[in-house]
């Protein structure tokens, strides 16, 4: 008896399974998601709606004129979310009940069996020919959302700073790399499991575990410049003091790079990657205050009074203290505990998905009455089957991610620069207008990172949030 049956023997109860009750099962369990996600988004709703004057811890945090901005900018994104989920959720319903995934599949398998040409006649070119119909039709679809949301809802709260031809430009620019990297490790995954024998979900994971850890390393360096310009962090007093403070901590600074966000939006970031001795600091410019771009635009030109009377982001002391949390992540390893994580929930996938894979009814149940194609087990059992498992971790990784980020808080602190930290997410959060009241629950499901007041306090206290 050969590993996968002996892992088969575990789940033969599946075979007693109706489709039709898999079918309806799956769909209970989506709506049931639904619900629920939209009762937690009608919480944190509740919270926006009724709290119209400036709490008393905000006092000294912001001020009214702020907050209400912060609270309105909220309310307009849970309508555009409440509106944009219903009509995902109706899409994924059509898409299941009428069929949508064996007539595409099928149409797929017949057009290129119609080319008459031998090598393309094989489940992986039809698997890169479905994708790419799904991914031309969520690309067309999506692309009303999309527009609104940058062009009026982001528009109107002063954050939009793309012209349309800018966007067009950058979604189509989207679709072709992710086609040109997506196709490549969809065609060697269905290879390496049709190929691998009995041990091939190791071979999976390996493939996947090596694939991540690629696209991480040559991200910012080969593939982010192609839709935003970086470029190195000039010389002077914030360069200086940033090398200073990584030597201090022994962060093997490699490059240090500025990306011009503002071509797109006034949000600010900062993040750091790479492996070994070759880190990379990227800020974004609407993080530094007063940096202008190489090349502004005519309009960024004629704001510019305006825009210097609003003196947007943070000053040195506070980026200063802003990467000491990030450095904080790398001492504590977190971004490597975090991608362990993640490995063995990978390698639990695929080791589930070997035993599941060659059971038809999880094909039967969407209308594959009597192919398997790997790329619909995969869809099926990891999207569908796996997702009350989904949700779970999820929530877990959340509430550990909350918990990385009070540490980092404590070394920046431990650092001193605690008063820097708390002035520059004072900053942060009156740039990108986040409304700083939450609902506990919604917040405990959905925030990976603490509510400001949460981080505010845990900074002021003498003993650490994480002990």
């Amino acid at each position: 008896m050969t590993f996968i049956e002996t892992l088969n023997s575990y789940f033969d109860f599946v075979d007693s399974i109706d489709k039709d009750t898999l079918f309806y099962a799956i769909i209970g369990f989506m709506t049931v998601m639904f619900l629920w996600e939209n009762y937690l988004s009608y919480r944190q709703y509740k919270v926006e709606k009724n709290t119209r004057e400036l709490p008393k811890e905000l006092v000294g945090v912001t001020d009214q004129e702020t907050f209400e901005k912060s609270r309105l900018y909220a309310l307009d994104k849970d309508v555009y979310s409440f509106i944009h989920g219903f009509y995902d959720q109706l899409e994924s319903y059509v898409i299941l009940f009428i069929g949508a995934n064996p007539f595409v599949w099928n149409l797929s398998a017949r057009q290129l069996k119609s080319l008459e040409i031998e090598w393309l006649d094989n489940e992986i070119c039809v698997s890169i020919l479905f994708v790419v119909y799904f991914m031309v039709y969520s690309t067309i679809t999506g692309l009303p959302w999309s527009i609104y949301y940058t062009f009026v809802l982001e528009e109107k709260h002063g954050f939009n700073k793309q012209t349309f031809s800018f966007f067009i430009k950058d979604n189509i620019k989207k679709f072709f790399v992710s086609i040109a990297i997506t196709m490549p490790i969809l065609a060697l995954l269905i290879y390496i499991i049709r190929m691998g024998g009995d041990y091939f979900f190791i071979y999976a994971w390996l493939f996947t575990t090596v694939i991540t850890l690629l696209l991480v390393t040559i991200y910012a360096d080969y593939i982010a410049p192609l839709f935003d310009k970086y470029t190195p962090l000039k010389e002077g007093d914030l360069r200086t003091r940033i090398e200073e403070l990584a030597k201090s901590v022994e962060f093997p600074l490699y490059k240090l790079y500025v990306v011009e966000g503002s071509k797109r939006s006034v949000h600010s970031n900062a993040y750091m990657y790479g492996f070994h001795k070759s880190k990379r600091i990227v800020l974004f410019d609407t993080l530094i205050e007063g940096y202008e771009p190489s090349e502004p635009k005519e309009e960024d030109k004629e704001d510019k009074k305006e825009e210097k009377e609003k003196s947007k982001g943070c000053n040195t002391e506070e980026i200063l203290a802003i990467l000491a949390h990030e450095l904080g992540h790398w001492k504590l390893n977190h971004n490597i505990k975090n991608l362990f994580l993640n490995q063995v929930n990978t390698f639990l996938y695929f080791l589930i998905f070997a035993a599941l894979m060659n059971r038809q009814v999880f094909y039967s149940s969407i209308g594959f009455e009597s192919e398997k194609p790997v790329l619909i087990g995969l869809m099926i059992i990891l999207r569908f089957i796996f997702a009350p498992y989904n949700e779970l971790i999820s929530f877990l990784m959340t509430a550990l991610c909350r918990r990385f980020e009070f540490q980092a808080d404590q070394y920046a602190k431990q650092l001193n620069r605690a008063e820097h930290l708390k002035s520059g997410l004072i900053k942060l959060f009156k740039d990108n207008l986040s409304f700083p009241l939450c609902d506990w629950l919604y917040s405990t499901w959905h925030y990976s990172h603490p509510p400001l007041l949460e981080r505010l306090r845990a900074l002021e206290d003498t003993k650490s949030k994480t002990e």
